[in-house]
C-alpha cells in the first residue's frame, strides 16, 4: 500500500481554458477522461492539483475554490507535483489514473496569473490518463499504487 490522500472536489467545464465547476460525482472513462469535461479525449485527460498548492495562492490574498485553476480533481494529502511520471493512483474503489505530465505552460490569458502575478499550475499541476474507469466523488480515498511496471511509489523517488 502506498501513501493516501483524499479527493476534495471533482470539477468539469464545457470550454477549454476556463475555470471548472464542482460536480457531485464524476465518471472517469478509460482512455478518455471525465465524461462531460472539455479535456476528455485529449492528451491531458484529467488534471489534478493539490489543495496544498491552492493554499499557497490563498496566502497571496486570493479567494479560491475547487476548479479555479481549471483542475478536474482537487486532492488533499498527496504531494502530486513530486510524483514520478508513470505513477498510478487509485481514486475511490476502482478508478486508476497514471501520471503523464507534471506542470504546463500557463497561457497568457490565465486569470489567476493576471490577479496574483503567478500561478501554481505550471509547476504543481499534474495530468493523468485514465487506466481504469470508475465513478469518483468528493471524500474518496486516493492511494498511490506504484508505477506501470508495478514498482512501489513514493513521492520522494526520482
Amino acid at each position: 500500500m502506498g501513501a493516501k490522500g483524499r479527493l476534495i472536489a471533482v470539477c468539469i467545464s464545457e470550454e477549454s481554458g476556463t475555470r471548472k465547476s464542482p460536480i457531485p460525482e464524476g465518471d472517469l472513462r478509460e482512455a478518455y477522461g471525465i465524461v462531460g469535461d472539455s479535456h476528455a479525449g485529449t492528451g491531458r485527460q484529467v488534471s489534478l492539483l493539490a489543495e496544498e498548492s491552492v493554499d499557497k495562492m490563498r496566502k497571496e490574498g486570493l479567494t479560491l475554490g475547487p476548479g479555479d485553476f481549471a483542475e478536474n480533481l482537487t486532492v488533499s494529502g498527496l504531494e502530486l507535483h513530486a510524483l514520478p511520471l508513470g505513477t498510478r493512483i487509485r481514486v475511490g474503489r476502482s478508478a486508476v489514473l497514471e501520471v503523464t505530465q507534471i506542470g504546463k505552460a500557463c497561457h497568457s490569458d490565465c486569470e489567476i496569473r493576471r490577479l496574483a502575478g503567478k500561478c501554481v499550475m505550471p509547476t504543481e499541476g499534474v495530468f493523468a490518463e485514465v487506466v481504469v474507469g470508475g465513478r469518483v466523488r468528493p471524500g474518496d480515498t486516493m492511494e498511490l499504487l506504484g508505477d506501470a511496471d508495478g514498482e512501489s511509489c513514493t513521492a520522494d523517488r526520482q
